[in-house]
């Protein structure tokens, strides 16, 4: 099974997203990773969709994403060519005497603790899937209460193949 990362620039208007899932919903394809969010020109938002298949199944996701009349261009996003990212928070059990732990856990990640309770730290990373898988796995020592991944995004690098919209 391969794996095709998209970067669609869609109308921003409601129902954009529905039609997209529902796409991969009635042709049978999973969408692994999703998502969305507005551009500097706020008539559109770039979807970053992540699926899975052999290379015929991708080349029809493609296919059938371009028939979308909300869909206005469509970069698939290439390992080496692009910049990917996610974003996680991961909420550990941690009493008082846990903290300092946990904290040099999330140092050596160049991770941020974003809340403190009274029982828990809350740990917040940004990076690719292998770097925040490499964490969760660190912080397994302690209790994971609460556990939220953002998906992947990203963006093609250099300006070669910019589209502007009018």
């Amino acid at each position: 099974m391969d794996r095709i990362v998209l970067s669609l620039l869609v109308d921003n208007t409601s129902g954009v997203l529905s039609r997209v899932a529902g796409l991969f919903s009635r042709r049978g394809y999973n969408i692994e990773s999703l998502t969305v969010g507005v551009t500097a020109d706020e008539r559109y938002s770039r979807m970053t969709v992540v699926s899975y298949g052999d290379q015929s199944v991708l080349e029809q996701i493609e296919k059938q994403l371009r028939k979308l009349e909300d869909v206005r261009d469509i970069k698939e996003l290439k390992p080496g060519h692009s910049v990917y990212r996610e974003l996680i928070m991961v909420k550990v059990r941690a009493n008082a005497n846990q903290r300092q732990a946990v904290n040099a856990i999330s140092s050596i990640f160049r991770a941020t603790i974003v809340d403190v309770g009274k029982d828990s730290l809350t740990v917040m990373l940004t990076g690719d899937q292998s770097k925040l898988d490499a964490l969760i796995n660190l912080l397994e020592d302690y209790e994971i209460l609460e556990l939220a991944r953002t998906g992947l995004t990203g963006l093609s690098r250099g300006s070669d193949d910019i589209r502007y919209l009018p």
